[in-house]
């Protein structure tokens, strides 16, 4: 059975993650910001298959790697460290600019849209990163069967990703248009996400835990 403490620490990793701006939310906000929030649902039902690959292929093997190559372990969650510390710069830096004012993007097909979420997310770093040294660390050994825990934690983070970008998606237009006439706010979106990833990004550097078995 998998802890509370497990459940609810990843629920708040993957609700931290959602909510900083990266390749899923841009291009989320920019489909349902050009093109309608149809769009936008389609494109995030390619992001949840996206969400799902990553789920059966972290669980049924790549724990397995990591045990027998844990120096590998140490590099995904260094170079996860790493991309959290980019994002944040990009963020915070002068001149950033925020998510929710994307480029115009001309008018695609449903399956194209479809297609483009799910490969926008098969090639995130961000969910990689994820699945492959964020959650193991809420896996317990005591806990007993360490794939269920695995797929259960990774079911939480897929409700949690999929219900708040669903909001994103329906409240995106509204939500750019209310931000472009208050610049100041645009700005304190920006220093808050970026404060959020550098956070976490010392978080995952500073952790010396190793993976979880299989």
């Amino acid at each position: 059975m998998v802890e509370l403490s497990g459940v609810l620490g990843v629920a708040m990793v993957a609700l931290g993650m959602v909510l900083t701006p990266g390749p899923n939310m841009i291009y989320l906000v920019s489909r349902s910001i050009t093109q309608g929030r149809r769009a936008g649902v389609v494109s995030l039902g390619g992001v949840a298959v996206g969400f799902l690959v990553y789920l059966l292929a972290t669980n049924l093997g790549l724990s397995v790697v990591f045990l027998a190559v844990p120096e590998l372990y140490v590099a995904v969650k260094l170079a996860g460290a790493a991309y959290l510390a980019y994002l944040a710069w990009n963020a915070l830096r002068p001149g950033g600019v925020s998510v929710f004012a994307p480029e115009e993007l001309p008018h695609d097909s449903p399956r194209k849209l479809f297609t483009m979420g799910l490969m926008t997310n098969l090639l995130n770093p961000k969910i990689a990163i994820m699945y492959l040294s964020l959650i193991p660390q809420f896996i317990s050994l005591e806990a007993g069967n360490v794939l269920l825990q695995g797929f259960l934690l990774g079911s939480v983070q897929i409700a949690v990703a999929l219900t708040v970008n669903l909001g994103i998606v329906l409240a995106a237009g509204a939500i750019a248009v209310f931000l472009a006439r208050r610049p100041s706010w645009l700005r304190a979106q920006r220093y808050l996400m970026g404060t959020a990833l550098g956070l976490l990004a010392v978080s995952v550097a500073a952790d010396t835990s190793a993976p979880a078995r299989a």
